[in-house]
């Protein structure tokens, strides 16, 4: 499959058969055109910088063939469109857009202690590309390629340098790197790559790599 990096966390995968789009959120400035390039969207959790609500809405209603899928906390705020949303939690598996989607975890990271958490779930592909959301949650399958958190309020690179260590993938892309400069995107692969013997790739917003 193709992987096209989007800003944030967003990415698209592209098959034989159809397209995904993965947290199409407000801070991804091609959003828009992601959804509308993609027969199926999936969403980990409710936070605005994965999940566009006011674009989605508007996704929906121009494209009855578009599909959405996400936890209840996402998909069950538009129980009109039954036909068009789909709500999954961990140990569901489905056929979307020609992938093979299973779903794991339950919670976003801790954040601090006086925030709630929100129900966060990972999306294995294929068998072999991981998207976490915003969770260190290990899936109880084998990866070859995982998408890596690398900044945010929840992140610690320690922790992803274990989390590395126990997914033990063939490859980690840095994505949620949004609030790292330059030289913290490569300090950040440095560091990962290091403790781990993982390749660690930085993907620019707008590039694909096949995966």
């Amino acid at each position: 499959m193709q992987l096209i990096k989007h800003a944030h966390a967003c990415v698209s995968l592209v098959g034989d058969q159809g397209r995904i789009v993965i947290d199409p959120g407000t801070l991804t400035p091609d959003a828009a055109e992601a959804v509308a390039a993609a027969e199926a969207v999936l969403i980990t959790h409710e936070h605005f910088d994965h999940f566009d609500e006011e674009l989605l809405a508007k996704a929906l209603d121009a494209r009855p063939e578009l599909r959405v899928y996400g936890p209840e906390s996402v998909v069950g705020r538009w129980e009109g469109r039954r036909g068009q949303i789909t709500a999954v939690a961990a140990g569901d598996r489905h056929t979307i857009g020609g992938f093979d989607i299973a779903v794991f975890g339950e919670l976003h990271a801790l954040i601090h202690r006086d925030m709630p958490r929100v129900t966060n779930v990972g999306y294995l592909v294929d068998e072999r590309l991981y998207h976490p959301g915003d969770a260190y949650h290990v899936p109880e399958a084998p990866v070859e390629t995982l998408l890596l958190p690398t900044s945010g309020p929840w992140t610690k690179l320690g922790e992803a340098v274990d989390y590395v260590r126990e997914v033990a993938p063939k490859r980690a892309v840095q994505i949620h790197e949004i609030l790292l400069s330059d030289m913290g995107q490569q300090s950040a692969k440095a560091m990962v790559g290091n403790l781990t013997e993982v390749q660690v790739s930085i993907v620019p917003a707008g590039d694909s790599i096949t995966v």
